[in-house]
């Protein structure tokens, strides 16, 4: 099977949802899922269900930590670090081990704030190995990575319910 890249991108809600959604179905066919989480640190509801899943899922995620533009400048540059280990160490796993699916959630915001390379990302795709499919999410998806995706999903908001002043709710937006 050759693997193609994915990415779900846009403003709207449900990227995070889709890529869990393709996990659950790949683990469901015995497939392996390594997803690592940028810029996500907080407990979610999805995070406990799917560690549940090993030994065919394994999660990564981010050290917990606030909103960016709540954070300063060493916290910032530490978060920064810690992003950059956690690809690192994403990217050793998938080279040494027998991994089918590769999420990267919200690295287009890792990206978007310069802690992620756009650089490194398209490096990756251009060696990735031939039978892993990549999923990619997150807003304001590069125009570089879109060319090189086989499917892209643009997730536009149409209503929701923060414009009302509803803020996210637990179960259902985390």
């Amino acid at each position: 099977m050759t693997g193609l890249v994915h990415i779900y991108t846009g403003e709207g809600k449900g990227k995070t949802t889709s890529a869990v959604g393709l996990a659950i179905r790949a683990v469901g066919n015995n497939l392996r899922v390594l997803m690592v989480q940028f810029l996500k640190g907080a407990e979610t509801g999805e995070t406990a269900i799917l560690q549940k899943l090993e030994p065919n899922f394994k999660l990564c995620r981010a050290e917990e930590t606030n909103f960016l533009w709540n954070l300063n400048g060493e916290q910032r540059r530490g978060l920064r670090e810690n992003t950059e280990a956690l690809l690192n160490y994403s990217l050793q796993l998938v080279d040494s081990e027998d991994w089918d699916v590769f999420i990267m959630d919200e690295v287009m915001g890792a990206i978007l704030t310069g802690f992620i390379s756009k650089k490194t990302i398209v490096q990756f795709l251009k060696n990735k190995p031939q039978k892993l499919e990549v999923v990619m999410t997150g807003s304001y998806a590069p125009k570089e990575l879109i060319e090189m995706a086989d499917y892209v999903s643009d997730i536009t908001p149409v209503k929701h319910p923060f414009r009302k002043g509803i803020v996210g709710r637990k179960g259902i937006e985390f």
